[in-house]
């Protein structure tokens, strides 16, 4: 009885003992993770490139009085708008006259000596042959006609300088353009040493300089052709309404700056480009082409270059390398390495890893340009 009772007790305690087993659980399979994706597609786009640019005068002079006198009047309004032959300052013209009419004076002096000393060897000249005068006599009536040459010649070039001088005490604008502020006011002593008397700038059409790096000097040169146009960005963001056109590239580069500057010609009838002000400088295509673009989101760098990562026919993530061109909006220009319609990571990027199976969710084009922003 006993050893009937310790054998149940055994049997008790080994069922007891192995309900404290735990069981071994089945493994669980986790999906493969949810990525967005978008495709490498053509489109047409425009190329362009940017650039710094400062604005400068096609022609710009400082006004200087070339005679001395007094400032008699001032005909303008400082900032306005000039034309070509406008009167712009006057200086006071008696004492110039008055010069000018003794040139002419002096003209007719030595004209009315001349006469005499012609007439003078006229006479001396068939009297030699009859012994009625030397031939010294006729050398120095000869020569007295001579000097007398001399002396009207330089009355005449007097004369001259004095109309010049007249001249110079109306001065007038050059060209048309905006003249600045008057620096003397009317009564003032002025003359070529006291300084300008005021500037006077052409801003229409006008002139952007544009210097470019060693680097970015091989791309521009391709754009040097009548494809490409340049456009300008004011500091509001705002474009002017009409393209530029190109006229000029130094030979040679700044060593100083290690930059070589072009120049672009504008038109400035408003007058919204002003000398010395910075511009961005758009040098884009005038006619669109096709491209291979990527959303701007799928790009990553590390250190040896950008890269996007791509999904094989089996949805296994890979490394792609790819050079890229320009940005256009929210995309980038693909020059090697993707083909069109193959598949980029846009979105979720962070949860794929390379030789990773994920499940692909094709983005639209604006989720895309949303997740890139």
């Amino acid at each position: 009885m006993k050893q009937l009772l310790g054998l149940s007790v055994v049997i008790l305690a080994m069922g007891l003992g192995g309900c404290d087993q735990p069981e071994m659980a089945a493994p669980i399979s986790l999906p493969p993770p949810s990525v967005g994706v978008a495709a490498a597609t053509l489109r047409e786009v425009t190329p362009s490139m940017e650039f710094v640019g400062r604005v400068e005068a096609m022609d710009a002079v400082d006004l200087v009085a070339r005679v001395n006198g007094f400032l008699l009047n001032r005909a303008f309004d400082e900032g306005a708008t000039v034309e070509e032959g406008d009167l712009l300052f006057r200086i006071e013209r008696e004492p110039f006259e008055a010069a000018l009419a003794a040139r002419r004076a002096d003209v007719e002096r030595t004209e009315a000596t001349l006469l005499n000393a012609r007439l003078q060897r006229e006479r001396i000249e068939p009297l030699v042959p009859r012994g009625g005068a030397t031939q010294a006599q006729l050398d120095q009536a000869i020569a007295a006609q001579q000097e007398a040459t001399a002396a009207r010649s330089a009355a005449l070039a007097a004369q001259q300088q004095a109309e010049i001088d007249l001249g110079y005490t109306e001065i007038r604008a050059p060209f048309d353009g905006r003249i600045g502020r008057a620096s003397f006011a009317e009564g003032a002593v002025v003359g070529p040493g006291s300084g300008p008397l005021a500037r006077l700038v052409r801003i229409d059409p006008i002139f952007v300089n544009i210097p470019i790096t060693d680097r970015a000097m091989l791309a521009f040169r391709q754009t040097q052709n009548d494809n490409f146009a340049p456009y300008l960005r004011l500091a509001d963001g705002s474009l002017l309404d009409e393209p530029g056109r190109f006229e000029f590239s130094d030979p040679e580069v700044d060593v100083t700056t290690d930059t070589v500057r072009v120049r672009a010609r504008f038109d400035n009838a408003d007058g919204v480009l002003l000398p010395g002000q910075f511009v961005t400088v758009i040098v884009r295509a005038t006619e669109p082409e096709q491209a291979l673009v990527i959303p701007q989101v799928a790009v990553q760098q590390d250190q040896a270059g950008r890269l996007v990562l791509t999904l094989d026919e089996e949805n296994r993530v890979q490394v792609t390398r790819v050079d890229l061109g320009e940005r256009i909006d929210a995309d980038w220009v693909v020059r090697e390495g993707l083909q069109a319609g193959q598949q980029v990571i846009v979105e979720g990027i962070q949860k794929a890893r390379p030789g990773m199976i994920v499940q692909p969710q094709m983005q639209p084009q604006s989720s895309a340009i949303h997740q890139g922003d």
